[in-house]
């Protein structure tokens, strides 16, 4: 049965509003949510955003870094990015930060929510080797014409960027934390094994880059090396918008994040990425030739143009 009512002001309403009068009340359809994934929300944004956040490049800068650096036509440096690029607009310095306290104890810790524990921060032996990276810094002129610091939110990567800045004489403002895209390699059932287990994720990364670390359920996320090739890629495009001609140090708590990124940058077999590990504290400037002389490639089979397809 259908019965119109009207409001009771005085004023009726201009559309009369029709009400179903039925005993039987159908149930609404079920709806299924699917769960929300924090890592891959930011790399879709930082997508769709970071071609409008782009400033104009100067070329003829008084203030370019005594570093020579290329850059690009305002057109072609704001486009997709791409690994390998073809060039950079700044200059790029890669930071692994000081041992951890788990690593001190040898265990391996990948879990992003326990990144900001204590546990995270840097050991003795880290806040040494983090002052020695500062130190190499200062004498590589890295800041000497000011310089932007972007460290993993992860507690010893943090601690290690606010040392450089405060031996370097960088405002903490220029101390830029990220949340997601710097976050360790997670490891998936390793977390909690002995250091030395790393070598078995290795030994798959040699195989495939899409072969993943087998999963547990404790939240700890298990990442292929082309899972992180992804993250590091998408980093590399908010510093290239955001950025022109400046200086940048990137700040990882772990290797992978380096290893992998610099292959890519160089166009190097992402399979092999661990042949390039970083030190705990190590620093190294990027350009096509910064790679350590005693981890060049063999031969030209390393080269991979298309990664993360290196097969």
């Amino acid at each position: 049965m259908l019965a119109t009512t009207y409001s009771s002001n005085k004023t009726r309403p201009p559309y009369p509003t029709t009400v179903v009068a039925s005993t039987n009340h159908p149930q609404p359809p079920q709806t299924t949510i699917k769960p929300i994934h924090r890592r891959h929300i930011l790399a879709s944004l930082a997508a769709t955003i970071t071609p409008f956040l782009a400033p104009h490049p100067h070329p003829n800068s008084d203030q370019s870094p005594h570093i020579p650096i290329s850059v690009l036509p305002s057109a072609d440096a704001r486009g997709l990015f791409q690994m390998p690029p073809v060039r950079l607009t700044n200059r790029y310095f890669l930071v692994r930060a000081g041992e951890s306290e788990y690593e001190s104890l040898g265990v391996i810790n990948t879990n992003p929510v326990a990144k900001t524990s204590v546990d995270n921060g840097l050991s003795t032996i880290g806040k040494k080797q983090t002052v020695r990276a500062a130190l190499r810094l200062k004498e590589m002129g890295a800041c000497e014409n000011s310089c932007w610091i972007w460290p993993s939110i992860t507690q010893r990567a943090y601690q290690a960027a606010e040392i450089i800045a405060a031996a370097n004489g960088v405002n903490r403002s220029n101390i830029v934390p990220e949340y997601s895209f710097l976050d360790a390699r997670g490891l998936g059932a390793y977390e909690g094994k002995a250091l030395q287990s790393v070598s078995e994720i290795y030994a798959s990364d040699l195989v495939s880059p899409d072969i993943k670390p087998p999963p547990i359920n404790d939240g700890t996320p298990n990442e292929s090396v082309a899972d992180v090739f992804v993250r590091v890629t998408q980093l590399m495009s908010i510093l290239e918008t955001q950025y022109s001609e400046d200086t940048v140090i990137i700040v990882s708590p772990d290797s992978d994040n380096l290893t992998i990124l610099q292959a890519g940058l160089v166009g190097l077999d992402l399979r092999r990425h661990s042949e390039l590990a970083f030190e705990p504290g190590e620093v190294r400037f990027f350009d096509p030739t910064s790679i350590p002389t005693y981890k060049q490639p063999a031969s030209a089979i390393y080269k991979c143009l298309n990664p993360p397809s290196c097969k």
